[in-house]
Formats: C-alpha cells, structure tokens, sequence
C-alpha cells in the first residue's frame, strides 16, 4: 500500500502550492463539478435558442445563504475531529515519553524489564495505528520481538490493548522481584491507563461520524442548488452563466468534500495525521530514554 502522508508547505509562500493538485481535492470533485457546468451550458442554450426558461434569483440569494452556513457547520465539525483526533495523538507521545522515562530511572538495575518495557512502549503506537485503520500492520519494531510474542500479538483480538498489558506486566513483574514499590508501579502504570484512554477517544472519532442525515440532507441541497443555478442567472448572464456555475461549484462543492476528507484524520491521505511519523518519532524517543539502539540492545557509549 502507497503511504502518502500529510503534505507539509509554508503557509507564507501562495504560489508554491497555487496549481497543486495533489492534497487539493480537485480530482475528487472534478466529475461533479463538470456535470453542473455541462447542465450549466445546456440551460443556457435552450434559454437562448429554444424558450425562456430562467426564474427569479431571489430564492436562491436566500437558499445560498443557508446553504453557507449549513458548510461553515459541515466544515466546523470535521475540523473539530481533526483538531481532536491530533491533542489525543499528542497526549500519546506525552504519555509514552513519561512511562519510559520514568522506567529507566526505576528499573536501571533489571535492564531485561526494561528493554522489554521499552519495546512494548514503542509497540504501542504502531498497534494504535493499525487497531485505528483496521490494518495488520505493525511497524518495524515488531521485528525485535521473539517469535512467540509476534504471534501472539498479531493473533490478538485487540493490537493496542495487548501491548498496554504487556507493558502492565512488565511492571507487575519487577514489583514482585522488589524492584519497584506498589505506589511507583501505580504511578508508571497510570501512564499505561492514560494510553488506553487516547486510544479509546481515537476510537470513539473513528466510529462516530456525522450524523447521517446532516450530511444526506446538506448533499441534496447541494445538488438542488447547483443544478438550479443556471436558470436564475441566464437571463442577467447569458454564456457567461457557465463560468458562474463553475467557480459556484467548485467552491461549494470543494468546501463539503474538505469536510469529508478530514472528519476522519487517521487514515493515509495526504490531509490525514501523519501517524507514521508520530509512531517513528514515540520509537526513537523512548529507545534514546533508555539506552536502546534501534536492534533493542543496550546502546554502545561514545567512543567505544
């Protein structure tokens, strides 16, 4: 499968990114908007060579009003799951550098809870990911797992939820060698409990879209609009009612699908959170935490 990934850009600079099409959503809009513009030419031509067939503009100076404020909704909400969906993804970095960074101080002296604890952290995001995406893909830190545990994990019912009880286990084990006390194991797995939150408030954007009949219902009047433009504008426009129709379409019509492509952020589009480079950022943190190298070995000093 192609990863896309967000597109990063400078928002200062207009003309690097003004004749983009990648990320711009033309392609996904571009048979719509050609039907309104056909339908837009079609109108015209019988209004001018067969009958008179425009009507008053009034009602759709009062239609677009509404329709407009029906988008800003459309648009708002969306955004507001993508805004949510990135703060969730961030509490997750956060929570993965606290849970390894406080392990490394309490468990120095059992390196293999450690290493292991480290590697079920890193895990984590990955298994988020695929869990999010309803993918059985990993990530490479899977790899560095036995065997065994790689076939438990991918035949588990649950990714995410499995490697946060790996990473409580490995905490319940050193309680139990007297590494650690109860409050400290209590305090680190509070980092774990946190995960699973995150996880769970992605899951809950992922299976809660917009309300079907908004988005059924703003489609319609969509569809109505567009395609009953060109009659209220023949009669002060004339063939100059196509070029209308078109930049009303395209910008209406842009608008909704935007709406559509980030109300759910954890997918691989080019608009979506970039979670692969979220899930390698949380890998390489935690693996410097606690002196990892990226084989999960302890990492070499310098000069040695």
């Amino acid at each position: 499968m192609v990863r896309h990934g967000m597109i990063h850009y400078d928002p200062h600079k207009w003309l690097d990114h003004l004749f983009d099409i990648r990320g711009t959503l033309v392609r996904e809009i571009s048979l719509r908007v050609l039907a309104c513009v056909m339908w837009a030419a079609l109108v015209v031509g019988v209004h001018l060579q067969v009958r008179p067939v425009a009507i008053s503009v009034t009602v759709h100076s009062l239609v677009g009003v509404a329709l407009g404020l029906l988008l800003v909704f459309r648009t708002n909400a969306s955004y507001d799951r993508f805004w949510e969906g990135r703060k969730l993804w961030g509490g997750i970095v956060n929570e993965t550098r606290n849970g390894v960074r406080m392990a490394s101080v309490h468990l120095g002296e059992a390196p293999d809870l450690l290493h292991r604890f480290t590697r079920w952290t890193a895990i984590f995001p990955w298994a988020a990911m695929s869990t999010l995406r309803g993918e059985s893909e990993l990530g490479p830190v899977v790899a560095e797992l036995p065997e065994a545990e790689q076939r438990a994990l991918r035949g588990s019912q649950h990714f995410g939820l499995y490697a946060a009880r790996q990473m409580s286990l490995c905490l319940d084990e050193a309680r139990r060698r007297g590494l650690i006390s109860d409050f400290v194991q209590l305090g680190i797995d509070q980092n774990v409990q946190q995960l699973v939150d995150y996880l769970g408030g992605c899951e809950r954007i992922r299976k809660t879209p917009l309300p079907f009949a908004y988005v059924v219902h703003l489609r319609r009047a969509l569809i109505v609009y567009c395609f009953t433009l060109p009659f209220a504008l023949v009669e002060a426009f004339g063939w100059w009612t196509v070029l209308d129709v078109l930049l009303v379409a395209y910008t209406f019509l842009g608008i909704e699908e935007i709406g559509v492509e980030i109300e759910g952020p954890f997918g691989d589009d080019e608009n979506d959170l970039p979670l692969e480079a979220l899930c390698e950022t949380i890998h390489q943190n935690v693996y410097a935490l606690a002196g990892l190298s990226s084989a999960g070995q302890e990492a070499m000093p310098e000069g040695l």
